[in-house]
């Protein structure tokens, strides 16, 4: 079969073809090109900062308690186990009381009837001092009747002492939390009898922590108590907590040469856990002017560290950077970049170079 193309088949033709194209070239232009993309930025600033030291150190509570009973007995019940966070005057263990409350119950009754004897005893005084001073009685009753007043007298007294004996020792019987804390280890058992003085459970506080650093001696008399210190952990990547110094204790360890330094810190988020390994960053040296930015603009991937630059025209550009000493949420910039430099602080971790951004300044309190 012969066919034949006329000149409105090709036109037909072309316009198909192009038909197909031009979407093809559109889909292109989209992918090439990046939309506007919402951001924050933050100018880079010139600010007063100080080299750091960073130095490892070991969390440790400040306050730790091996619970003992202050009475002897048979344990009952655990209320608190390992991993248990009590509050204060929380019970941790019992121990049986039954013992202890029948002889309170029967010393209570002895004091009902040491009352009602000394209630007599006093009438029969009122009434004996009445008739001595008529001459009926002689003076040998008369000190009959004080001396029955005060042995009833003594006997209740000694009753009231007691019962407030058994009382406190049915309340010690009731073991409870000396402080806010967690239970980290349980030193008795339910169906165990455990004496006066026997440990029920140790209970560490983890709301008040301090960590121990051993510092070189040439920074001894840099570091002092309330100096400011940044503490981040190995175990918690990107967690760092603001703290303080709270002693340096002035006796070096003879080998090392190292002064142990004390720094207080406020463990309100319960993140922390005694013996985590900690780095602790001391400033130290002359305070000199560099350039800083949030530490929210740097990022990093993998030995790489960068941040992207707002232009005039809208658009970002990737820079290059190398960090140094940190001040609080901000960090110096060693080299890249320079003071009013606009560095996208929100929304930079889906940048890429050249798109285009609308941006918005976001504000940090210097430190």
């Amino acid at each position: 079969m012969n066919f034949r193309v006329t000149r409105s088949m090709w036109w037909i033709a072309a316009l198909c073809l192009s038909a197909t194209l031009v979407p093809g070239a559109a889909a292109e232009q989209a992918t090439n090109g990046f939309p506007a993309s919402p951001v924050r930025y933050t100018e880079a600033k010139e600010h007063l900062v100080r080299r750091t030291i960073v130095l490892p150190g070991s969390v440790a509570s400040r306050t730790e308690s091996l619970v003992a009973s202050e009475v002897e007995g048979l344990v009952v019940e655990l209320t608190a186990r390992e991993g248990t966070p009590v509050r204060q005057g929380q019970t941790i263990a019992k121990l049986r009381s039954d013992q202890l409350e029948l002889r309170l119950a029967a010393a209570e009754a002895d004091l009902r009837e040491a009352a009602a004897r000394l209630t007599l005893a006093e009438n029969n005084l009122t009434r004996s001092r009445e008739l001595f001073e008529s001459q009926v009685l002689s003076k040998g009753q008369l000190d009959d009747s004080q001396s029955e007043f005060n042995a009833w007298q003594g006997r209740a007294e000694r009753l009231k002492a007691e019962i407030a004996s058994i009382k406190l020792d049915v309340e010690r019987s009731t073991i409870r939390a000396p402080f806010a804390g967690v239970i980290v280890a349980e030193r008795c058992a339910v169906g165990e009898w455990i004496g006066q003085g026997d440990p029920v459970a140790e209970l560490i506080s983890l709301y008040d922590l301090e960590i121990q650093v051993d510092v070189p001696e040439r920074y001894f008399s840099t570091i002092q108590p309330g100096y400011e210190t940044a503490v981040q952990f190995e175990s918690l990547p990107g967690y760092e907590l603001s703290a303080k110094v709270s002693a340096v204790v002035p006796r070096a360890n003879p080998q090392a040469r190292t002064f142990p330094v004390k720094v207080r810190i406020n463990n309100k988020e319960g993140k922390v856990g005694a013996g985590m390994l900690a780095q602790v960053s001391f400033s130290a040296g002359e305070s000199y002017r560099a350039t800083v930015v949030p530490k929210d603009a740097v990022i990093t991937r993998g030995e790489r560290r960068f941040v992207y630059v707002v232009a005039e025209d809208s658009t970002v550009s990737q820079v290059p950077v190398e960090t140094g000493v940190g001040a609080g949420a901000w960090v110096e910039i060693e080299s890249g970049l320079k003071p009013g430099t606009k560095v996208v602080t929100r929304g930079n971790e889906r940048l890429q170079p050249g798109q285009k951004v609308a941006g918005e300044p976001l504000a940090y309190q210097l430190p």
